[in-house]
């Protein structure tokens, strides 16, 4: 079956790279580097075994730095490779840990191509996070004795639903991974369903909950609320997909007739999306200011887009209300704890797989809202902004959760402990 997966992938590469070229009409990063992906590596530093930890994007990175951290702090001289799928991911990891870690673009899932990269970079071990489940990297690693693990693992019912289409090939794959840290116990039941060995499976709970941030944050934040108006409320909505933002606006209009100095700071989720979100405001005739342009946020403005990385913590901070987009539409939603660690009080879309527990814990603390449309967000959003104490009591119990969760990565660190100790 494996063999009929592969012969089906090589096939599909030309369609693959011309997505690839696709999108790299909006955004060159796509284009940059192609052959990465093929096993092809110009300039890339030799590394001595290291650690290679594969997160496909910006969340998937976000999420693994806590591991990244604690490895650069308690195994110094162990290198680590990070590889990704998007240029955005590589952005993050660039941002983040500048010059300490390797970055090269994920493999495609052929065996010739996999053996390339561990001929070049020989890892003691392949981590990949969340639910990045690849039969051939995991049956050429381990044929080399490259022990792979699977951690902050998650499966929503949907995807274990397609795994189970190819009941053999899922059971083959999961009993090559030398251990799976799951985020819950309902992951886990699912994982354990499609053949994942009980004993390598355990549930070791999110490093999201882990993600260390500066304690300067609250003071950008508050530094920038004085640069985006101290006297009038906002509303961010950050990581929004195509779909969202005309809900967004929409819940905006009707917040405005309730706050008329509201401001609305919209954080698009994809680069190369920035001007049609723009012109998507103005058809709705909000003044609108772009933050890498360095225009003044004005009290005539009405939207002010955040279409640079790297500053969304800093203006949830400086919002009264979150929104987190990819829950509107069918894509999972997106970190939810984001404006939770800030003490920001959050409404989401209905669609939560990607972050179901953690949505639920922060529901159940008051600290969430799951709306339905545009009326039920601006209704939401204007009982926070109208009433203080409602709003700081909200705040304030996300931001428990999160402390009252963490443990994660110590958990993470011990199922690898055999291998980095080799």
């Amino acid at each position: 079956m494996r063999a009929l997966y592969t012969v089906a992938f090589i096939f599909s590469l030309p369609l693959i790279l011309l997505r690839l070229w696709w999108r790299g009409r909006r955004n060159p990063g796509y284009r940059a580097r192609w052959w990465e992906r093929f096993g092809i590596y110009r300039g890339t530093p030799l590394l001595d075994r290291p650690v290679w930890i594969h997160a496909v994007s910006v969340g998937e990175v976000s999420a693994a730095s806590p591991l990244i951290k604690a490895l650069r702090d308690r195994h110094r001289q162990l290198p680590i490779l990070v590889t990704t799928t998007t240029p955005t991911g590589f952005d993050t990891v660039s941002r983040q840990f500048p010059g300490a870690v390797a970055h090269v673009y994920f493999p495609y899932d052929v065996p010739f191509v996999v053996r390339r990269l561990l001929r070049r970079f020989r890892p003691r071990a392949l981590v990949l996070m969340e639910t990045e489940l690849w039969p051939n990297v995991v049956a050429v690693c381990t044929a080399d004795g490259v022990p792979v693990y699977l951690v902050n693992a998650r499966l929503s019912a949907r995807s274990a639903e397609r795994y189970a289409i190819l009941p053999r090939m899922t059971r083959k794959m999961l009993e090559g991974f030398s251990g799976i840290a799951v985020q819950n116990a309902a992951d886990a039941a699912r994982f354990l369903d499609l053949g994942a060995p009980g004993a390598r499976t355990q549930v070791t709970g999110s490093m999201k909950f882990d993600v260390s941030y500066p304690a300067s944050l609250r003071e950008e934040g508050a530094a920038l609320r004085r640069e985006l108006g101290v006297n009038r409320p906002i509303l961010m909505a950050g990581s929004t997909r195509p779909g969202e933002e005309e809900v967004v606006l929409e819940a905006f209009a009707i917040l405005r007739q309730r706050h008329p100095n509201c401001l609305l700071v919209l954080a698009p989720r994809h680069p190369e999306r920035f001007e049609s979100v723009v012109a998507m405001c103005r058809q709705r005739g909000f003044a609108v200011v772009s933050r890498r342009a360095g225009q003044a946020c004005t009290e005539d403005t009405a939207v002010f887009l955040l279409d640079t990385m790297g500053e969304l913590m800093c203006f949830y901070a400086a919002s009264d209300v979150a929104f987190v987009g990819g829950s509107l539409v069918p894509a999972g939603g997106h970190n939810v704890l984001e404006p939770a660690v800030v003490g920001v009080p959050i409404v989401v879309g209905p669609h939560l797989f990607n972050f179901a527990e953690i949505s639920t814990l922060l529901e159940a603390a008051g600290a969430l809202k799951i709306v339905q449309g545009a009326a039920d967000m601006a209704a939401m959003a204007s009982r926070w902004m109208s009433d203080s104490n409602a709003r700081d009591l909200a705040g304030c119990a996300g931001r428990d959760v999160v402390m009252q969760s963490r443990g994660a990565t110590e958990r993470t660190l011990a199922l690898l402990a055999t291998s980095l100790g080799a």
